[in-house]
């Protein structure tokens, strides 16, 4: 089996070759050698051409003749959950769904990304009880990371 130790240190060689703030999200090597790789970049999108940089390097400096593998290179799209805390501090300001370890499903604006947490924020309009006026709610909700399962951005195309 590939080492995947190796693999992390092509990717980080070319990466840092490139020096794009892009960044490893994640790396799978399964047991019949599919080696699939995940970058993103801390601004803007990933190229096609950062994505053949990382696959050539990776390529070069692994032998075919000792291990046979199967290599697949790709950018973390946003149908993607997001893994890394670079890419909850990308996406501040969007709006995400969050999928709490109990099971429960949190929506609002990804508003603030620290050490261990998020915070989203929801605003809704509601009428004032007996008059005819309208006030802004605003709800936040603190987020610790050990406690979500999984996290995804609301694409939205209005």
């Amino acid at each position: 089996m590939i080492d995947k130790k190796k693999v992390i240190k092509l990717i980080e060689e070319r990466t840092q070759e490139l020096d794009e703030k892009i960044y490893l999200v994640d790396l799978s090597i399964s047991s019949s050698n599919v080696i699939h790789v995940a970058i993103d970049k801390t601004e803007g999108r990933v190229s096609i051409e950062e994505c053949i940089a990382v696959s050539r390097n990776i390529e070069k400096n692994l032998d075919r003749e000792r291990e046979d593998f199967e290599l697949n290179v790709s950018s973390a799209g946003l149908d993607r959950p997001l893994i890394h805390w670079n890419q909850y501090r990308k996406h501040r300001g969007k709006r995400v769904k969050v999928i709490t370890i109990e099971g429960k499903k949190v929506e609002g604006q990804l508003v603030e990304v620290e050490g261990d947490y998020i915070k989203l924020q929801n605003e809704r309009v509601e009428k004032i009880q007996g008059t005819k006026k309208k006030q802004k709610i605003v709800e936040e909700v603190i987020l610790p990371f050990k406690q979500i399962k999984e996290t995804k951005i609301v694409i939205s195309f209005n």
